[in-house]
């Protein structure tokens, strides 16, 4: 039995950096994966091809365009998704190669085959049409990710109801589409392809959509969303589904019913861990079925450790490699990277784009904090108007006490490259005056935060100091 000092399940982000990070340090690493493709979901199914298709869906629809020079771009009947995603084809290829290659850089044994324990310190790796081969680990890295929650009322076919893994292998595109989950995935496809000219439907039980967002900005979304012509069901709840000749037929908890051409159900997700027989290693799941960790990120088996997506939110690729570096840390006693940052940005890619820092309007509510707020409108600089976003917003939250920042929210074009700058503003304690002492270069996008920070100090002081 081949003995190493590190085994990983899984080559998604967590797998790849948590391998990388062990075999830099001269571990002997080896990293299973099951699929043909290396880069798990985040490469193959998720985060790449979805922001993908967004970016097409941006410039075939002329979406931007439409709002400089008042130009109307109508999509051609009869384009399928395959037209849209041959420029997927060649980044997904190029990030698959770049996993390989950091890999084998690295000396990681890549090992193909479906791994299962047979205890907390030996996997056993099933190759197809061959024997089951063991082998032992002082360490174990579970990275396997999540799969979508299929419930069996849901009579998933892949050709017109979907999940959000098989999506993107819609053939044509649908005039029509009914759209179940207002969470993060079921709000980025229903701006995409209400951008390409598809008649969208969004249901959802709750009251509005992605709620761990800022009210305001959440507000601010659905807006947008309804503007560009995503019609809202929510506070409903589907009662019931049936594929129908000329697509799907969803009955709502109201009385009211959608025909629609195709249905993608985006409500849930699980840690992808069925065929892992965790109950051997001693590994246990939470009540949403996904792996449970400590601070270091290790489960209930003392040599075992989980990062990723298995283990629940965030959720985040960029989230996922920290994560799986400081679990490797931990197991191997190296003193390079003792925990994952406190603030996680968060970044949402619809049209338009959604990224936040730190504490939210109704946070600071709960938590008791006297806070002050500051905001800066996209029509209100010229790099906004220059780029015809005339609806985005950047807004500070910080302290009344000594105007100590505590939460960026930004929705608008390239709010998740914007939010960094408040992002260290915040990680460094910094006030809001920085931004005021700072020179920006002139017209951006970043010299908002110099104008929410006056904003802000004008409603600190009960009068506006300045308009920006």
């Amino acid at each position: 039995m081949q003995q190493f000092d590190l085994i990983v399940i899984g080559s998604g982000p967590a797998g790849e950096k948590g391998a990388v990070q062990a075999a830099y340090f001269g571990k002997r690493v080896a990293l299973i994966e099951h699929d043909i493709s290396l880069g798990g979901a985040c490469v193959n199914t998720g985060t790449i091809p979805s922001k993908i298709l967004r970016e097409s869906a941006l410039y075939f629809s002329g979406i931007k365009q439409r709002g400089l020079y008042g130009l109307d771009y109508s999509l051609k009947e009869g384009l399928t998704v395959k037209n849209f995603m041959h420029r997927k084809d060649v980044i997904v290829e190029a990030q698959r190669q770049k996993v390989l290659q950091n890999l084998v850089a690295h000396g990681v044994e890549l090992m193909r085959g479906v791994a299962s324990f047979e205890d907390a310190n030996i996997v056993s790796v099933q190759k197809s049409g061959r024997e089951r081969q063991s082998i032992r680990g002082s360490a174990v890295l579970i990275a396997t990710g999540s799969a979508p929650h299929r419930a069996p009322d849901i009579p998933f076919d892949d050709k017109v109801v979907f999940d959000s893994d098989s999506i993107l292998e819609m053939g044509s595109i649908h005039r029509s589409m009914a759209i179940v989950g207002g969470g993060v995935i079921g709000c980025e496809y229903a701006s995409i392809f209400t951008a390409l000219g598809v008649e969208v439907n969004l249901v959802d039980g709750r009251d509005r959509v992605l709620p761990f967002l800022d009210k305001e900005i959440s507000e601010c979304l659905r807006e947008r969303l309804t503007q560009l012509g995503v019609r809202f069901h929510l506070g409903e709840r589907t009662t019931q589904i049936e594929r129908t000749p000329n697509g799907v037929r969803i009955g709502l908890q109201s009385g009211n019913t959608l025909a629609v051409e195709t249905a993608l159900f985006a409500a849930g997700r699980r840690g992808a861990v069925s065929q892992l027989g965790l109950e051997k290693a001693g590994v246990t799941l939470n009540k949403r079925g996904y792996i449970e960790v400590n601070d270091d990120y290790r489960t209930s088996a003392a040599t075992v450790y989980a990062a990723g997506d298995v283990i629940g939110f965030p959720a985040l690729a960029s989230t996922s490699m920290e994560q799986a570096r400081v679990a490797v840390c931990h197991a191997f006693g190296f003193s390079y990277k003792q925990r994952v940052a406190s603030l996680l940005p968060m970044g949402v890619y619809t049209i338009p784009e959604i990224s936040a820092v730190g504490e939210t309007e109704e946070s600071c509510t709960e938590k008791g904090i006297d806070f002050a707020v500051g905001r800066a409108h996209y029509a209100n600089n010229v790099r906004g108007q220059i780029i015809g976003d005339s609806a985005g917003l950047l807004k500070l939250l910080f302290a009344r006490s000594d105007k100590r920042l505590l939460g960026v929210q930004i929705i608008g074009d390239t709010a998740t490259e914007l939010i960094h700058l408040g992002m260290m503003a915040l990680e460094s304690k910094m006030t809001i005056d920085v931004f005021i002492d700072f020179v920006f270069n002139y017209p951006t996008l970043s010299e908002m935060y110099k104008y929410a920070a006056y904003d802000g100090l004008g409603n600190l002081s009960g009068h506006k100091v300045r308009q920006g």
